[in-house]
């Protein structure tokens, strides 16, 4: 075991023994074991890959938080799931999709030393993002109607905990959440005899006053970051953080924690903004290398898993230009032409796999 302290098989069996107990009473025997198993291997897989993890360096502590964490929402959104009336078959991918989310913000913010109040309120507000986003896109295959998907977004078991909790002067709660984690012979960060609750992150605790908008006094290097969360806002989890690994530690949490902040493009002067993403283009290498050479090695690794003789047919009919993109990729190189084209070619290929 690479972090002394740290039993993960132990503490995902401890978390999921507290857990059976707690499953909502109404759910048939399927459904409780679908929350009970979902909890345990999902903890289990992530536990084990801490444990593992011979770059990060995280503690014992931080490892059993994340875990708890994971073994937490999994707990809450698999009996979302259940509730939502989703079809059965959908279940283990969602919550897949979930926890790999959690897992991936977990390492990323605690690399950061972000607060733990801000920690959990980014790994919620992208649990609640990807499983609204996993809904979504079984609504849009036709998989499910509108109503359902309607339906099944509006389910949230933690918010309902804790409102009972509430109504019952069982728990009050914090201000601020601040959860700790659990030792491995105690209960998860909720109550005893309750469902394990993720605690609700408080506001983002941003360098600068996001009251107000930011202005043209502010450090050049802030706005820079500000900048640049702008524009992870709208790109990929995994994409952020492999953006993130490139920054230095303190720039990294700065661009994290304003890419949360609620209607960060109000609060930002357009102009100043735009002023500094030409200033940031200016200083960046062309991207165009980067990006035809990636076009080649995409085009190389899509031929590499199909016969040459149906690359060949399949190009055949094509226009001269497409040809010679395609079999000059294959030689290594990047046949002269727009890059968005030859972006639309190579995927044109991965879609013929």
């Amino acid at each position: 075991m690479a972090i002394k302290g740290f039993d993960y098989a132990a503490f995902s069996k401890n978390l999921t023994d507290q857990a059976k107990d707690i499953v909502p009473a109404e759910f048939n025997e399927n459904q409780k074991q679908f929350v009970i198993n979902t909890l345990f291997n999902l903890s289990s897989m992530a536990g084990k890959a801490l444990a593992e993890d011979k770059d990060n360096n995280f503690n014992a502590e931080q490892a059993m938080l994340i875990t708890q964490i994971i073994a937490e929402w999994s707990f809450h959104k698999s009996v979302d799931l259940i509730r939502s009336g989703i079809p059965q078959q959908y279940w283990d991918p969602i919550m897949q999709k979930i926890a790999y989310t959690i897992f991936e913000i977990a390492q990323q913010t605690f690399k950061q030393n972000l607060p733990q109040d801000q920690i959990l309120q980014l790994i919620e507000h992208h649990v609640k993002k990807a499983y609204d986003d996993s809904i979504k896109e079984l609504k849009d295959r036709n998989l499910i109607s509108e109503s359902l998907m309607e339906q099944a977004q509006k389910q949230s078991n933690i918010d309902t905990m804790m409102q009972e909790m509430q109504d019952n002067q069982e728990v009050q709660p914090p201000p601020q959440a601040q959860a700790q984690p659990a030792a491995p012979n105690s209960a998860p960060a909720g109550a005893k005899n309750a469902p394990p609750v993720p605690a609700k992150g408080g506001a983002p605790a941003g360098p600068v006053d996001m009251s107000k908008p930011i202005e043209k006094y502010k450090p050049p290097k802030l706005l820079k970051l500000v900048a640049v969360a702008l524009l992870l806002k709208r790109v990929t989890d995994d994409r952020v953080q492999s953006i993130l690994n490139h920054f230095e530690q303190d720039d990294a949490g700065t661009v994290l924690r304003y890419m949360y902040v609620d209607n960060l493009e109000e609060k930002v002067d357009p102009s100043v903004t735009m002023r500094v993403l030409e200033d940031i283009g200016k200083n960046l290498p062309s991207a165009t290398e980067v990006n035809t050479n990636l076009l080649v090695e995409r085009v190389k690794a899509t031929a590499s898993m199909m016969d040459r003789q149906k690359l060949e047919s399949m190009v055949q009919l094509e226009r001269p230009n497409v040809r010679r993109f395609v079999f000059n990729a294959l030689e290594g190189e990047f046949y002269k032409m727009p890059p968005r084209v030859a972006a639309v070619i190579a995927s044109h290929l991965e879609h013929s796999v």
